[in-house]
């Protein structure tokens, strides 16, 4: 695993205090703590981490900690990003409304903003532009025409995306790493002085880079444009942490009819939205069908799980506080897992084996064939 280093012989969560340290803004090559396999505590991208144990002549290191994390994602797995773009492209693939549904469900339940962007706009006359806006309008949303080989409507997403950590989503052949690319490549002259000052050529930094190449400055303030992560392209996200509780503040139809109906609100407080009594959701609005599916498919998720692990499960982690007072974790083993066998019962297992083995097959046929 990859690290860039932020701060190098101070306290992360304090800031860079060594700011004119040669080591700050190298690459190491990581691994990961044994301990933190353990305890289940996986290292995302985007994770700050705590790197100890360091080579600086072979630049190798290993992760023992992280950092508390600002924002976590799930589908794809990736932290501490403020903004979330989602791309689908107009034709080639063509949308699909639900499958775009399922994107924008997963992208709201993190809860950071989102833009929505539709790529291939040059493949799709007006009317086509005009039918998506408004129906993107009537779910809540504001979308962004783009075309990248056409060049149109990037400085709009540009501005958007500028001074933000972005991550982009979206199906296979949307476009993405095409998207990227062209970002990449627009010169930027707002920095020449600092990267002067860093000597770092234009082409290196300002060139066109491709998707996978990461950049020794990344972990400087380099550049006012933000920075952009990639993600595969998957066919649907999973949903894994929605419920059928969150599931409503996902989509902004629900949260403007319960904004408009306040104080009252719902009759219910754990009401899901299907016809109960005193609801003011009502069943007239585009993507209804499409909340009542994922409402049935999170509610059949629900109960497999329920019955899996129940409802009470202990957690695979414990956690000690330290003469300094610090919560220090720690994997919880397994009770009578790791308890050495006695040797009685060592015994007694060798003897069972000698007694099987001793026994003639031939012999328990006669014996039966005697008493039958």
């Amino acid at each position: 695993m990859r690290v860039v280093v932020d701060v190098a012989g101070s306290n992360p969560e304090e800031g860079n205090r060594l700011e004119q340290d040669p080591r700050v803004g190298s690459e190491l090559l990581c691994v990961v703590r044994a301990v933190l396999k353990k305890i289940g505590r996986k290292v995302l991208v985007g994770d700050r981490v705590l790197v100890g144990s360091v080579d600086w002549v072979d630049r190798r290191g290993m992760i023992e900690d992280t950092f508390m994390r600002k924002t976590e994602l799930s589908d794809p797995p990736i932290a501490n990003v403020d903004h979330l773009l989602v791309l689908f492209s107009l034709e080639q693939p063509r949308a699909e409304p639900f499958n775009l549904t399922r994107f924008l469900v997963e992208a709201e339940s993190v809860e950071i903003p989102v833009t929505l962007a539709l790529n291939k706009m040059e493949l799709v006359g007006e009317e086509m532009l005009s039918s998506w806006e408004t129906k993107l309008h009537s779910w809540g949303y504001k979308p962004l025409f783009c075309s990248v080989d056409r060049n149109l409507g990037l400085e709009a997403l540009e501005n958007i995306l500028k001074g933000q950590t972005t991550v982009i989503v979206g199906p296979s052949g949307v476009g993405k790493s095409s998207l990227i690319n062209a970002l990449r490549s627009a010169p930027d002259t707002s920095d020449g002085e600092e990267i002067d000052k860093l000597q770092v050529s234009w082409h290196k930094w300002l060139g066109d880079q491709r998707v996978g190449i990461v950049s020794k400055r990344s972990g400087e303030e380099s550049t006012p444009r933000g920075f952009l992560a990639d993600t595969p392209g998957f066919n649907q996200p999973n949903l894994l942490k929605v419920t059928k509780k969150s599931l409503a503040q996902t989509f902004p139809e629900i949260r403007q009819m319960l904004s408009a109906s306040e104080p009252s609100g719902c009759a219910f407080n754990d009401c899901l939205h299907v016809g109960e009594p005193g609801c003011v959701v009502k069943g007239d609005w585009e993507r209804y069908p499409y909340y009542l599916q994922l409402l049935d498919e999170i509610k059949i998720r629900e109960e497999i799980q329920l019955r899996t692990l129940g409802t009470k499960r202990e957690s695979d982690v414990r956690y000690k506080v330290t003469e300094m007072g610090v919560r220090h974790a720690e994997p919880r083993l397994q009770p009578k897992k790791h308890r050495r066998v006695s040797r009685k019962r060592i015994n007694q297992s060798i003897l069972d084996e000698l007694q099987e083995e001793d026994t003639d097959p031939e012999e328990i046929e006669e014996d039966g064939a005697l008493r039958g």
